[in-house]
């Protein structure tokens, strides 16, 4: 079952607060799986489709809550959702199209959603500048080429990383293994999970144990329990 990948995606959950980082193209299937009844939030890293384009699966959302989903982005990705999901925000909506506030946000200011306070990190998709989440000493970033040193200082501390890893080859806008490995012992953090995995990659019983002792393949399901203060 650990070979069987839905595409990328995180839940930060508390016992009041629920927050999806992404609404790809699997996002319903994800939240139905997941058994999530209330959702509070959804934090954007880029406009590429595998990110967002599950976006209208927030309508259950809608109705359940009885509210607009506010979906956290920057003005790039605002634009870009805009663009792409016109009949979300058109001034003359149809009945039942899905229920969307928009929120800017950017790398140098953290935000307050429910329980969690969450400090945007900027990270490089080869020229294309992506967001990644901190929260407390566990810390989120896919889709990652490089980092300025301005934006790793903001993860110093980090206790558990979840960063990605496409495959063995090198990439123009994605760390390869080696890269993200590279990544886990300049950062040190205590444990690491590779995500963004592609099939190329190979089967996780083949790569794992090839792993170091504190870095591990992340799978579908996977349940993290973490800090939610910085120590």
């Amino acid at each position: 079952m650990r070979d069987k990948r839905l595409r990328t995606s995180i839940l930060f959950q508390s016992d009041t607060t629920a927050i999806a980082v992404d609404s790809g193209p699997d996002f319903r299937q994800q939240m139905l799986r997941a058994n999530i009844q209330h959702l509070d939030a959804i934090l954007m890293t880029h406009e590429h489709n595998d990110h967002i384009i599950g976006l209208d699966d927030v309508r259950p959302f809608n109705f359940m809550n009885r509210t607009d989903m506010p979906v956290y982005a920057t003005a790039r990705v605002s634009t870009a959702l805009q663009e792409r999901f016109a009949y979300i925000f058109a001034a003359q909506r149809y009945p039942g199209a899905p229920m969307v506030k928009l929120e800017e946000i950017h790398a140098q200011q953290s935000l307050q959603i429910g329980d969690f306070t969450i400090q945007p990190i900027e990270v490089l998709h080869g020229r294309l500048p992506v967001l990644g989440y901190r929260v407390g000493d566990f810390a989120y970033i896919t889709d990652m080429k490089t980092i300025s040193d301005a934006e790793f200082e903001k993860l110093q501390g980090v206790a558990t990383l979840v960063v990605n890893a496409l495959h063995h080859s090198m990439h123009h806008s994605h760390l390869n293994l080696e890269e993200a490995l590279a990544f886990v012992e300049r950062l040190q953090p205590k444990q690491a999970y590779l995500t963004h995995i592609s099939h190329r990659m190979g089967l996780h019983a083949m790569v794992q144990p090839k792993l170091p002792p504190n870095v591990q393949l992340a799978y579908d399901g996977l349940e993290i329990f973490v800090n939610d203060k910085i120590n």
